[in-house]
């Protein structure tokens, strides 16, 4: 075994420069330019050359982390990168997950990192399963099992039945089994009238919501808006708070504003349909737009009908605007009548009620369907194109919100477009 030979100066100097031997006998370490040094403030030169050749980091990234870790020889680090590796892990995963977490070089593997790794399999993670969690996760493994991995998933046990679906659960979702503000909030939300299965709701759909600060607060500031936390549209309306920052809500409720709503109108609006505040000015915009400038209709009628800011403009709104706008000219429908109904049926349905139900102008109905719908996807059309670039524009912010919460995106853009 090579002997590592170091010189460690305790001097101040406003500059200086050392090398040192280490486990790559080519590579030599130099570092320049420190203007303190002492003999807890100035990278530890085999600390450093371990990071480097054994580790994988960069010499950059290895320097600023000798100045948070210690160790004269490699038995114990040694002894970790050897559990990661015999535990199917790969060496960049590994440095991912000691960059992440550079205390866990120290730690006894046996005694820290085994015992939670034997939690997980028995409860029925395979290795895979293992490695794409505390990779996703490494602060997991500095938890105590006693005292919070084994409570956290016994919590996580109660609204999800089996181990499967726990494990399937935690894969995507593994801090859930680290972060201390969990059980807190969904005592918190019990406390304050949510139920059971709505929490369930939110731990699958949204679980970010219960690693919230503060979430107390907006707890109360909803309930003082009238919503009723027993319900699910409190969920809704909780992770519209929660997701959406005070300059950019504002700026919703401006965008509302601008085409007529007065802020109790926006507020009548939310509580019916949380999800309009997800949508973004954009798409608030161009709703309103060809509600009010193309239709004809009046802004205030989509107070009663916020669901409408989510549907789509060319394959939704616009094709079905044109049959109820005939309707209407006929006298075959009250104008008064629900604006919401039209526009959330399945196609079948509004066929059936708005289309085929009027037999002596069914076939003027269905045409005048279809030629919309295919006008509306014809790329070519001017305004078209305009609503396409909007409705994508709020398709990619959408993804990326689905993505940081880490939800499955499956229903945002059927509901925000």
């Amino acid at each position: 075994m090579l002997k590592f030979h170091t010189h460690i100066s305790l001097v101040c100097a406003k500059g200086f420069t050392f090398t040192t031997l280490n486990r790559n006998p080519f590579v030599q370490l130099q570092f320049l330019n420190f203007k303190f040094c002492t003999a807890t403030s100035h990278p530890h030169p085999f600390v450093v050359s371990y990071l480097i050749n054994d580790c994988g980091f960069s010499q950059e990234t290895a320097v600023k982390a000798s100045l948070k870790l210690r160790f004269r020889d490699p038995q114990k680090p040694d002894s970790v990168l050897s559990f990661f590796r015999n535990h199917d892990f790969s060496n960049s995963q590994i440095c991912h997950i000691l960059q992440r977490e550079l205390q866990l070089l120290s730690c006894d593997a046996q005694k820290v990192l085994l015992p939670k790794f034997q939690f997980l399999r028995s409860k029925g993670a395979s290795s895979l399963d293992i490695v794409r969690m505390i990779t996703a996760a490494p602060s997991l493994l500095k938890r105590s099992l006693q005292n919070h991995i084994i409570p956290a998933y016994e919590l996580v046990r109660g609204f999800l039945q089996s181990d499967k679906q726990i494990i399937d659960f935690l894969i995507d979702n593994p801090y859930l089994l680290y972060d201390s503000r969990v059980a807190p909030n969904v005592e918190l939300l019990l406390d304050n009238g949510v139920t059971h299965s709505n929490i369930a709701k939110l731990l699958q759909r949204w679980p970010n919501i219960l690693c919230s600060a503060n979430l107390l607060r907006t707890v109360k500031e909803l309930k003082q808006m009238g919503f009723d936390a027993s319900t699910s549209t409190f969920c809704i309306a909780l992770l519209a708070k929660r997701t959406v920052n005070k300059t950019r809500w504002g700026e919703k409720i401006d965008t509302f504003k601008r085409w007529g709503w007065s802020q109790e109108q926006v507020l009548l609006a939310f509580r019916r349909q949380p999800y309009c505040m997800l949508s973004s000015p954009h798409k608030i915009n161009a709703v309103f737009s060809y509600w009010v400038e193309h239709v004809g209709f009046d802004s205030v009628d989509l107070v009663k009908a916020p669901g409408i800011f989510l549907l789509s403009i060319r394959k939704r709104i616009a094709p079905r605007a044109s049959v109820l706008q005939f309707l209407i000219s006929k006298g075959l429908v009250e104008k008064d009548a629900s604006l919401n109904t039209p526009f959330v049926l399945t196609e079948k349905l509004f066929l059936e009620k708005y289309v085929k139900r009027f037999k002596d102008d069914s076939s003027h109905l269905l045409k005048l369907y279809k030629e919309k719908t295919c006008l509306e996807n014809d790329r070519d059309n001017t305004y078209s194109s305009h609503l396409l670039k909007l409705e994508k524009s709020q398709g990619e912010r959408t993804k990326a919100f689905c993505e940081t919460l880490n939800l499955s995106g499956t229903w945002s853009l059927a509901r925000l477009h």
